[in-house]
């Protein structure tokens, strides 16, 4: 890690609409729902709230529409604190949404429009370098064009930053060399980490078989999170385990978010791996225990009690 502490994160800014109901409506039929919520999401944002909740110093480069979700956005990420002047309004597409019904057995039925999340290019990313060249880390996710990935990554070594890639959701074709070359760290799931790989992951073993089948494509570290039992992990040649911390999870949803925001928080303070994964590990301990997705992210005052 250089000694740089600014952390820029590439990626996606949702509006989350959360509705509830008996059962998943048939076609043609209309039921009346309860418990009706907007919530912020995009795994971009909700990593960029988590670092800023964290303690960083946080930039977000991204996009999103010219209309009042889009606005609200800006206004949300500027409340935590984070610099949104990378952060694009266009005219020609809406704010990225997610439509999400839910139904008492806990399912959920999730309909995503990428939006403006879907228009961010190379280009945006290279009027993005005054402060990707200013940067220690940059984190990304797998939200927003590949494209834009390849070229934050490419920028991000050319002026000496860690490089950190979440590769989330699970990628539905594999991923380019000219991004993998330039990641410094992955950090997917066990899903995630399968599906690069080809390896199943069933448990340690496995899990170590994906690490080295991943390390083969160029990545140089990856940790990969196992949910309640912690994260596996090869960096610098070291395997590491990190047990996760013991809670009753309700709501899953942004752990893996806050986890990578707050493991870059404490590498950026120059904490060594296995204390950043210990980090992480206790900031996404306290998210699963509440509701929603940036709802969730605990305050770093939360971790110190």
């Amino acid at each position: 890690m250089n000694n740089k502490k600014k952390i820029v994160i590439v990626g996606s800014a949702n509006t989350d609409m959360v509705i509830s109901a008996d059962h998943f409506p048939l076609p043609g039929e209309t039921l009346m729902g309860t418990n009706f919520m907007t919530n912020f999401g995009g795994k971009g944002a909700n990593q960029a709230v988590a670092a800023a909740r964290m303690g960083g110093q946080t930039v977000f480069i991204g996009k999103v529409g010219n209309d009042n979700f889009g606005t609200s956005i800006i206004s949300n990420l500027e409340s935590e604190g984070i610099n949104v002047s990378h952060l694009y309004t266009i005219q020609e597409t809406s704010t990225g949404v997610a439509l999400i019904t839910t139904i008492p057995s806990g399912e959920n039925s999730i309909i995503v429009n990428a939006g403006a999340n879907g228009q961010l290019t190379a280009d945006d990313v290279r009027d993005s370098e005054e402060v990707i060249a200013e940067a220690g880390t940059v984190l990304m996710q797998l939200e927003t064009p590949v494209a834009a990935l390849t070229e934050a990554a490419k920028l991000g070594k050319k002026h000496g930053a860690f490089t950190v890639l979440n590769p989330a959701p699970a990628p539905a074709s594999p991923l380019p060399h000219e991004l993998l070359e330039n990641i410094d760290l992955l950090i997917p799931n066990e899903t995630e980490a399968s599906s690069i790989s080809g390896v199943e992951i069933k448990d340690e073993s496995t899990a170590m078989e994906a690490i080295s089948a991943i390390q083969g494509m160029g990545v140089k570290n990856v940790i990969i999170t196992v949910g309640s039992k912690g994260a596996i992990a090869k960096v610098d040649g070291k395997m590491i385990m990190v047990p996760a911390f013991k809670v009753k999870a309700i709501d899953t949803t942004a752990a893996g978010d806050t986890f990578c925001g707050a493991l870059c928080v404490a590498l950026s303070e120059g904490k060594d791996i296995e204390a950043a994964i210990r980090f992480g590990n206790k900031a996404s301990s306290v998210s699963v225990t509440r509701k929603g997705a940036q709802l969730s992210i605990p305050q770093r005052k939360e971790l110190e009690m």
